[in-house]
């Protein structure tokens, strides 16, 4: 372990197109971005997130104490440093996939995506583009799909050949708690090493009474920059809410804090799961029904005050004095429901086309600890303590690699089975029940769907063993391009050879790649009533002699039906194919969802 722990990271590259560098105040030295060396700790995260070996004792100042491992502990990591804190260019993030392909990597892992709001098609993307390259070549490109969620068509990297990953929560949570004057407490989210006690209250107030002129009330409850009054906040606990999401938590946090307030309660009417790292500013997040409890807390030492969430909410109390403290964060585990898909996570379907179903998959996403690039950032650090070697992140970011791990362990058990035959792995033995045995939902509390969550959260273990898997091969993704539309001339472009599309190419064919699930668009009776989709399924189980039987769950307004529902594999039958109808059969609009199951009693294939 020793050894491999020296010989972990084998190879780092950096790039820098923008041609600047970040000065060093200490010595002057112009270094930090002509180097493939992490400066703010995204890089680190993610690479010891896939492949970071055992680390025991592992903690963020004591959070989340443990052993940390990779999700690929004996896996090897090659570096390329193709963005920095001005940005990502698009030529750079080509240089580093087409260098990376060039090195002879498995498995590559990208945690950049583009705003869904300027994201770019197909054979424009450098990401798209570069990722492939790399799949032409063999190589499984696993990439974040992007923090704009909950938003329908917000998922980004959608690209068939790429495997999209969304982001959920695992079983434990950080937690901080308020505690009242009037002997109430509520906990909340947050990361904060609050210096505060129950022994000692701070005055407490709700930021839409102290606003400074000329700001607005509403401007100061959500405490945007210079809305509040100085004085009035001073040495005082904050109330801050976000009915009005323009200012981020963390730049609320900020200006609170810049005006000396004891410490700051966060109300969102949205739980984002997520907590925010406070460094040592007392700071909790709460939901809106302990919020609306707070402010009628507040309330009842000044009615004539705007104080509510809820325009029913009860006036309680009598405590003329209102005072509070916020404790340190906790470590909380066995938190159920879990996993959640995480209010941030990207949701599908994909702006670009929705015959294909993105994201594929979600994974832990929410709250990671894992190692990073010690850093000394003011608010950061504890006071007292040295920078920390770790450091808890949430993100697609964070989910993307958990995949690449996964997937660097299935290659690592089946050297030889493609990029394809590993991504459909991980797919179809999703899991989409949570841990309580009811099926996994959002941050509101409803039954997450595939536009959510693709196949489910991905279950390494099982993955291993899958039974059946759908593969796709270059010949799969010309297509694609000419289903999608493309001419010959964006073909070649991308694909760098003289393809020649079907004759047949239509949007509508898109549905038959070979994916691991199925997705049909433009379903309508005044459309097409019937559609099919085929695909193709390898055996790739313990025993050459299968058979598998399906079974169908549909929604009431679809007719599917499968044929053969029957298939058996054999030494001369290795491959083998099926059909699935789609029929509209009632008025219902909107998505529908169900599955198609193929099962030997021991493998069951979604």
């Amino acid at each position: 372990m020793g050894e491999l722990r020296l010989r972990k990271v084998i190879g780092a590259r950096y790039y820098n197109s923008f041609g600047v560098a970040k000065v060093s105040e200490s010595n002057g030295s112009s270094t930090l971005m002509s180097s493939p060396r992490d400066t703010v700790g995204h890089g680190s995260h993610t690479a010891s997130t896939a492949a970071g070996s055992i680390v025991h004792n592992a903690s963020y100042y004591g959070l989340g104490l443990g052993a940390a491992r990779g999700g690929s502990p004996t896996s090897r990591l090659a570096i390329y440093k193709a963005c920095s804190e001005e940005g990502c260019s698009g030529a750079d993030l080509l240089k580093g996939i087409d260098d990376a392909v060039r090195d002879g990597v498995d498995i590559i892992s990208i945690s950049i995506g583009i705003s869904s709001v300027f994201q770019m098609d197909f054979v424009s993307d450098p990401i798209a583009i570069g990722a492939f390259h790399a799949t032409q070549r063999g190589v499984l490109v696993v990439c974040s799909g992007g923090n704009d969620g909950p938003f329908p068509f917000s998922v980004v990297n959608s690209a068939p050949w790429i495997f999209t990953v969304g982001a959920s929560t695992i079983d434990r949570d950080f937690q901080s708690t308020v505690v009242l004057r009037n002997g109430q407490t509520f906990q909340g989210s947050a990361i904060s090493f609050s210096k505060l006690n129950r022994s000692r209250l701070w005055p407490l107030v709700f930021a839409g009474d102290i606003p400074v002129s000329p700001s607005s009330r509403e401007e100061a409850r959500n405490c945007y920059p210079g809305s509040l009054n100085a004085a009035k906040a001073a040495r005082k606990i904050v109330v801050c809410l976000e009915d009005d999401p323009i200012v981020t938590r963390k730049v609320k946090k900020l200006v609170v804090e810049s005006l000396g307030a004891k410490g700051m309660i966060f109300v969102d009417q949205q739980s984002k799961s997520s907590a925010l790292d406070a460094g040592d500013f007392p700071f909790i997040e709460v939901n809106s029904s302990v919020g609306n409890q707070i402010l009628a807390y507040i309330n009842s030492t000044s009615r004539d005050s705007d104080l509510f969430l809820c325009p029913l909410l009860r006036i309680v109390g009598n405590d003329r004095k209102p005072r509070a403290s916020i404790l340190t964060s906790v470590g909380v585990p066995g938190v159920r429901p879990a996993p959640v898909v995480a209010y941030f996570s990207s949701r599908g379907p994909g702006g670009l086309t929705q015959s294909i179903l993105k994201p594929d998959v979600v994974a832990p996403g929410v709250n990671i600890l894992a190692s990073v690039i010690p850093t000394n950032m003011t608010g950061q650090v504890p006071a007292g303590k040295k920078a920390s070697m770790f450091a808890i992140k949430s993100g697609t970011s964070m989910a993307c690699p958990h995949v690449t791990g996964a997937a660097a362990s299935i290659k690592a058990a089946h050297p030889h089975w493609t990029s394809s035959m590993i991504k459909s792995a991980l797919m179809t033995t999703a899991s989409t029940i949570n841990n309580i045995g009811k099926q996994v939902t959002n941050t509101s509390g409803m039954s997450a769907t595939p536009l959510d969550a693709g196949s489910g959260e991905i279950h390494p273990t099982r993955a291993l063993d899958p039974g059946l898997v759908y593969e796709t091969h270059p010949h799969d993704h010309f297509d694609f391009l000419c289903y999608y539309g493309y001419s010959h001339a964006q073909i070649s472009s991308i694909s760098g050879t003289n393809y020649s599309c079907p004759s047949n190419s239509s949007e509508i064919l898109i549905s038959n790649l070979n994916y691991p699930s199925i997705s049909i668009s433009k379903l309508q009776r005044q459309n097409f009533t019937t559609r099919r989709a085929s695909r193709t399924l390898t055996n790739v189980g313990p025993s050459v002699d299968a058979i598998y039987t399906v079974t169908v769950e549909a929604p009431n307004s679809l007719s599917v039906e499968v044929t053969p529902q029957k298939l058996i594999f054999s030494a001369n039958a290795t491959r083998l194919s099926y059909d699935a109808e789609f029929t509209v059969k009632g008025a219902e609009t909107g998505y529908q969802f169900g599955s198609i199951t193929w099962s030997d009693g021991a493998h069951i294939p979604i």
